[in-house]
């Protein structure tokens, strides 16, 4: 998701799909765009469309450029459920894909490599997969490297501490009771507790895989993930709390259409205003929400703390959920790819990814050049948590991630059940 759902956001589908076929015209694999005279042109998709990042994007390409005489970047920036569920299957699916692109781990890395579309990369820049250490496993399929990730972090809790403190909340809350009490002080102090972008369904979907993180052992997750086996009444029992959950009027009005990073409407853009006191999602959310605000600033009020455990349940209250933004490249990009996804990893450019507060690096060295406080938080979590369940919708792939979803924000609008979820899950797994 981010992200996945890393940085982004969403278009219309017209306008999408006008963006998708102008780049398209520019772009075919690397192959086709090297020029008589020997020039390379490269194409570059990523999902940083607001916040500091283009300008990073941006920086990167050309001083690659100036580094390889004869080399093009063509750097372009999409909303992320956009790029994620359409500009690249599509142009990964009639072969004109971009040569350097996002690409997120689980089930779509393994599709995308089952069907040809990405290239190794161990053999080309084995030092810059080597330096991102263990965190390049989930962009591994039967031990080859199809992406590395520039960035990772985990989920939590982004809040307004202005309105903490005028509601009486002296500290973040640790247990899933002092959450729902908090909910009732800030309601109390006028602020509405939660906002969540249900309308883009994966922000809300989010909800219940933290429920379920939090109410099955790690070992029934694994189990889950490798074995597609949700028969375990724990997934049963986070769609009954998230139900219950829900019932205490924590989120916004209207947020069943609510989209989760656009615009000053969109959740994100409701914590960034002062509209809503916190919003469960990604280590990326600080430069989302900085990119929201009238200033274009992270506001000083921001702080994180992650999801509370739940008492007496078999999850681990330490557990976190995360994942981060990768990239790739395309089967047939020419070797420059390559060599533009070692220099987005090198310690230079990590370490400005780091200091522009858009997210956690990957590279050890960068860490050090985080900047922001919540980011550090953020990090911290990273750390302290035992154990970390990569996304449920990106682990399970896209058709039981697409069903799983489906089903749950069916719950939050009323017209699903718990159960329901479980069986679209299970029924979806029976098709592969």
């Amino acid at each position: 998701m981010m992200n996945r759902r890393s940085t982004t956001r969403l278009v219309t589908f017209a306008a999408a799909a006008g963006l998708a076929l102008a780049s398209l015209t520019a772009c075919s694999a690397g192959g086709d765009d090297n020029a008589a005279d020997g020039e390379v042109t490269l194409t570059w998709w990523h999902n940083a469309t607001s916040g500091p990042m283009p300008a990073v994007w941006e920086e990167v390409a050309s001083e690659f450029e100036a580094a390889h005489p004869g080399v093009k970047v063509e750097q372009t920036g999409y909303q992320n459920e956009d790029l994620q569920r359409t500009l690249i299957p599509n142009a990964l699916a009639s072969g004109d894909a971009p040569d350097l692109f996002q690409v997120w781990p689980g089930g779509e890395l393994r599709d995308q490599v089952a069907n040809g579309y990405l290239k190794p990369l161990d053999d080309s820049i084995a030092d810059t997969i080597a330096s991102v250490g263990a965190t390049v496993n989930p962009w591994q399929v039967d031990g080859k490297t199809y992406g590395i990730p520039f960035t990772f972090g985990i989920e939590g809790f982004w809040y307004n501490k202005d309105q903490f403190k005028e509601a009486g909340i002296s500290a973040p809350p640790t247990t899933l009771d002092e959450l729902i009490a908090d909910n009732a002080k800030l309601r109390e102090a006028g602020f509405t507790p939660i906002a969540v972008g249900a309308g883009d369904k994966w922000p809300a979907a989010h909800w219940w895989y933290q429920f379920a993180l939090h109410s099955c052992s790690p070992e029934t997750l694994q189990t889950a993930e490798k074995d597609f086996d949700f028969s375990d009444p724990c997934f049963v029992e986070a769609g009954q709390q998230l139900k219950d959950f829900i019932g205490t009027n924590p989120f916004q009005e209207g947020f069943l259409g609510t989209p989760a990073q656009q615009g000053a409407g969109s959740s994100a853009g409701l914590v960034a205003n002062g509209q809503a006191a916190m919003e469960l999602m990604g280590h990326w959310n600080a430069g989302v929400i900085g990119g929201l605000t009238p200033d274009q600033q992270v506001p000083a009020f921001l702080g994180w703390f992650p999801f509370p455990g739940i008492e007496g349940s078999a999850g681990d209250p330490t557990a976190a959920l995360g994942g981060g933004d990768g990239f790739g490249c395309s089967a047939d990009a020419p070797k420059e790819c390559d060599e533009l996804l070692a220099y987005i990893m090198s310690d230079e450019v990590q370490a400005k990814f780091a200091a522009s507060g858009s997210g956690i690096p990957t590279v050890p060295s960068a860490v050090d050049s985080l900047e922001d406080p919540n980011l550090k938080a953020v990090a911290e979590g990273l750390a302290n948590a035992s154990f970390v369940q990569l996304w449920l919708d990106t682990a399970y792939g896209t058709t039981v991630g697409n069903a799983m979803n489906e089903g749950i924000v069916n719950l939050f609008a009323g017209t699903g059940t718990p159960e329901d979820i479980v069986k679209k899950m299970t029924d979806a797994a029976a098709t592969l």
